[in-house]
């Protein structure tokens, strides 16, 4: 069965008044799978040790520091404290590593984590694009650390290129990262170019106006290079963002498209990580768009999952 990962808590992290990550994004998501057979936890805070195997513990104690008892501390142009973001973020983390946790012990077969804020953007020491911590990188490191795997797959389609995990796992010759994304468009990173340390990263650059149909075509290498590393877990970033009503980016994608890489990536999960496979919300700020996107996402999991 597949493992739902939610927690009321994401809602306490507040972002000021038409800032496009909102807590309603949650609440959309929640409802579209109100009607879905999952099984549903929520999970609990991950630790400084979770948070540290990818961020220094000067920067975790800074946000803290940071965190106000009321309104909003100001981090970047688009990134915000409120008094419960802190939590929330911490709840995200956490939720991605007991989802790993869940997969691998056999549990569950995959996990979709529905939590906020997002995590991708996050870099090492830098907080950015709505995030704070690295949530999929995290979960990543877990696994590897924790659970000895040798390899780990991730992979995120959010319409914006996942800088926090790029930097986050550059060095870290047991994963392949995987981002899809709109360029140009903000933050203005993910170049073909870019291929890590140990050539552990591939980054699929697509134009402004792309389809599913162009997307699905320029994903094949990155497919066939995943498929070539055989990765024991696969861990997604799934922002559903370059859906063509969304407001933040220009891709054309429809709900079709978000079940298609979805059925992918599960296809690559049952044929080298015996099905395991954990998806962590990102993007997604059209909120009936996001919210239909995320049903066929989830709705694939929970009919691969039950097998």
């Amino acid at each position: 069965m597949t493992l739902l990962m939610t927690h009321p808590d994401a809602d306490a992290h507040e972002n000021p008044p038409g800032h496009p990550e909102q807590v309603r994004r949650l609440q959309a998501v929640r409802r579209a799978m109100d009607d879905m057979v999952l099984a549903r936890e929520k999970p609990s805070e991950a630790s400084d040790a979770d948070l540290t195997r990818c961020h220094p513990q000067d920067y975790v104690d800074a946000l803290t520091a940071a965190s106000p008892a009321e309104g909003w501390a100001q981090l970047d142009p688009d990134t915000y404290l409120s008094p419960g973001t802190i939590r929330a973020a911490r709840l995200a983390a956490g939720a991605a590593i007991r989802a790993v946790d869940a997969v691998i012990g056999g549990e569950h077969a995959n996990a979709f984590v529905a939590m906020r804020p997002p995590g991708h953007h996050a870099e090492t020491a830098k907080p950015m694009g709505f995030c704070l911590f690295g949530t999929v990188a995290i979960a990543a490191k877990h696994a590897l650390d924790v659970h000895g795997l040798d390899r780990v797959a991730v992979v995120d389609f959010d319409v914006h290129h996942g800088n926090g995990t790029q930097d986050l796992l550059w060095d870290e010759p047991r994963t392949l990262f995987v981002s899809s994304h709109q360029s140009p468009l903000w933050p203005g990173t993910g170049e073909v170019g870019d291929r890590g340390a140990h050539d552990n990263i591939i980054n699929v650059p697509l134009p402004p106006g792309s389809d599913g149909s162009v997307f699905r075509t320029r994903m094949k290498p990155a497919l066939d290079r995943l498929d070539a590393f055989a990765p024991e877990l696969v861990i997604v970033s799934a922002g559903f963002d370059a859906h063509r009503e969304d407001p933040l980016a220009q891709l054309e994608w429809d709900e079709d498209d978000f079940a298609w890489i979805t059925e992918q990536l599960c296809d690559l999960a049952d044929r080298h990580a015996e099905g395991r496979l954990v998806s962590c919300l990102e993007g997604g700020y059209d909120l009936d768009a996001l919210a239909t996107s995320v049903a066929a996402h989830v709705e694939v999991l929970r009919r691969r999952g039950n097998g």
